[in-house]
């Protein structure tokens, strides 16, 4: 994530903040800029933005503004009422807000899917909604289970359509299934960056003509999915799991295998460059072996290589897990990146970069 700052007073902003703490103006999010902007009110309800390439734009709130979920910003519609913004436009259904406490779990969950969609959008991904492609295109469901607890509701993707399960945004439950699952690991914003590497594998591989490259390195994904799942839950994890595997779920089905490695790509490139924002670079000297230490931190999304990212990135990890352990916290990144781990990250950056270079 970048560094926003007010364009008003120049107090340092944060991507989810709707108004400055310093000089109150109210914030919004521009996605096609990237851009977090101070904003004046205008007499026919719209907005003109501070951020100068666009100062003499009108612009709306997403409608989801309205419930306090969303800050982005987007073209008013002809008659001047808000639409969608980017990211909400692919809600088919949000939460039952008519149960308690479901708007804040919504809001949490929106939060998660803003930052997602920043990051697709840093990447230059293509992405389509339902109504550009009824078959294959993107679309969230935030589902309640019933109540009467009868038909629980499963985080998942099936062609292009992801459920999350609406509890998930509760802490206590979330941890609660985490420990329950074994898992090191489980959030809001990881569920999201995992099924959407299910959606990634369709268009990407499925659809793009990659099936035999991607096979090569994380299976033959032919092999029943169902049978497969029900293998892994009834068996305790593979010996060595780890020296091909970034999680043990990752080593059900080759689909969970890509999504699995998809997710922690995406947390890789995100964090690093919030940590390059921040000027946070890490001296590799204490690791073993020889390193190639790039001199500058170019853009992790667009123009660093895999060496780059990686030669980065595994110091970060070792002096960030240090410091949490120092106030007795979990690893920030309780994960080991083999090298067949590895191997599999560099084909998901290939995978993506042929793609941002077949686009522009």
């Amino acid at each position: 994530m970048r560094i926003f700052t007010c364009q008003s007073c120049q107090q340092v902003v944060f991507f989810e903040n709707t108004s400055c703490e310093r000089c109150h103006h109210t914030l919004g999010y521009l996605p096609g800029l990237f851009s977090l902007t101070a904003l004046e009110p205008l007499d026919n309800g719209l907005w003109r933005p501070l951020e100068r390439t666009v100062r003499r734009a009108e612009v709306a709130f997403c409608a989801n503004h309205a419930h306090d979920v969303c800050n982005w910003l987007t073209a008013p519609n002809a008659d001047g009422s808000a639409g969608f913004c980017l990211a909400c436009r692919f809600n088919r259904t949000i939460p039952n807000l008519a149960i308690p406490d479901n708007l804040e779990r919504w809001r949490k969950l929106e939060v998660a899917k803003h930052r997602l969609f920043y990051t697709l959008q840093r990447l230059k991904l293509p992405i389509k909604t339902r109504r550009e492609d009824p078959e294959n295109g993107l679309v969230f469901d935030f589902l309640d289970d019933a109540p009467d607890g009868s038909a629980p509701v499963l985080t998942g993707h099936n062609n292009g359509i992801i459920t999350i399960a609406v509890k998930e945004a509760d802490d206590e439950r979330r941890e609660r299934m985490r420990v329950e699952m074994g898992e090191y690991y489980r959030t809001l914003l990881g569920h999201f960056r995992h099924e959407i590497g299910h959606y990634y594998w369709n268009i990407l591989v499925r659809d793009g003509g990659r099936l035999e490259a991607c096979r090569a390195v994380f299976g033959d994904d032919r092999q029943d999915y169902q049978e497969a799942l029900e293998r892994y839950y009834a068996a305790p994890p593979p010996e060595g799991w780890r020296d091909h595997h970034v999680s043990v779920y990752a080593t059900s089905h080759p689909w969970e295998d890509f999504a699995e490695t998809w997710a922690h790509y995406l947390h890789i490139v995100s964090t690093l460059e919030t940590a390059w924002a921040h000027g946070v670079t890490i001296s590799p000297d204490f690791v073993d072996g020889p390193t190639v230490w790039p001199q500058r931190q170019t853009n992790p999304y667009t123009e660093a290589s895999f060496d780059e990212i990686i030669q980065a990135w595994l110091p970060l990890t070792y002096a960030v897990n240090s410091l949490n352990r120092s106030m007795g916290l979990p690893d920030f990144y309780p994960f080991v990146l083999t090298q067949g781990v590895m191997d599999k990250l560099t084909y998901i950056h290939t995978l993506i970069r042929e793609v941002q270079a077949l686009r522009f």
